[in-house]
């Protein structure tokens, strides 16, 4: 996130007593401050932010209410859900990649906050779909769902857990698909987009015409580098290795050799992927060496034997 740095809105005037040698309305300068051993009337700069730095979030989110988003990717969340209990692919919460998943989404969730302070207020949720496919997500709201067969095919460590539920945790901090619909809303014209701005009419129903496309919505290039980084540092900061964003995309990519898993097909890759988040490692190295770490390691899915 960027940061402002603080101006001083002009000089003072100081008023004096008989007794000063200061005439009336003379300005005092730091120079003279400092001469009479005074502090500088300067603010001092904040420090420079520690992790990575992708810029603020598009303006093209202004034309569509965060709610209203929030609300359809919530309704199709729990759609989601009940088709996933009647099929009996819903996993408990007894189950224990899914006390594995809920416990690593507690440590990344505080950090969250700096990225998006809707954040604060999201009504968390982590589910396990039981399904082959090779596939997480996290819709606007906090609302995040893993399929069994990434943990189990990949066999993810907790920490490349982390860089997948970091890096979707980001799609929903920097309302990706806000954006999406709002560069939609802009092309409509104004008074589409003045409708727009205030929540009224045809951007109701697009939200609701959008819930059912959340679940499959495909990301530009720059949203999913901003995801990589982001969720690179939310890991980080949580306690997990960062190196594991490179471990974790050297195992997509072998996958992606075999047959494209279904995660590919909305997560794009491409052959600077891994570059660059070697490159962005020198910046979130510092955050995991002074986190503190999870006190109970987990693990995945026991693999099959070749012949079971």
């Amino acid at each position: 996130m960027n940061t402002q740095h603080e101006t001083p809105s002009g000089w003072h005037h100081f008023g004096v007593c008989s007794t000063c040698g200061f005439s009336p309305g003379r300005r005092l300068f730091t120079g003279a401050l400092l001469a009479a051993g005074a502090t500088s009337a300067w603010p001092a700069p904040p420090p420079a932010r520690e992790g990575v730095d992708v810029g603020k979030r598009s303006t093209f989110t202004k034309f569509v209410s965060a709610e209203q988003i929030e609300q359809a990717a919530t309704q199709q969340y729990l759609q989601m859900q009940r088709q996933a209990a009647q099929q009996h692919a819903l996993a408990p919460a007894e189950h224990p990649q899914v006390q594995r998943l809920r416990a690593i989404s507690q440590r990344l969730i505080p950090y969250t906050y700096e990225w998006n302070e809707r954040a604060r207020q999201w009504k968390w949720e982590v589910n396990l779909i039981g399904s082959k496919q090779i596939n997480a997500f996290c819709m606007p709201g906090g609302k995040i769902a893993f399929y069994y067969g990434i943990l189990d095919q990949l066999q993810l460590n907790d920490d490349e857990v982390a860089m997948i539920m970091g890096h979707e945790m980001t799609h929903a901090l920097r309302e990706h698909a806000r954006e999406r619909m709002g560069k939609t809303m802009a092309t409509r014209g104004a008074i589409e987009v003045g409708a727009a701005i205030f929540g009224l009419g045809g951007v109701g129903r697009m939200a609701a015409d959008m819930g059912g496309q959340l679940l499959t919505l495909k990301f530009g290039r720059e949203d999913e580098s901003e995801a990589d980084l982001v969720g690179l540092e939310l890991a980080a900061r949580a306690g997990y290795d960062p190196h594991a964003g490179v471990t974790l995309w050297q195992k997509m990519a072998a996958a992606n050799k075999k047959a494209p898993p279904q995660f590919m097909s909305t997560h794009p890759s491409g052959p600077t992927r891994i570059s660059d988040i070697e490159k962005n490692l020198p910046k979130v190295t510092g955050l995991y060496a002074r986190a503190e770490k999870p006190a109970q390691k987990f693990g995945p899915p026991k693999a099959k034997a070749a012949n079971g």
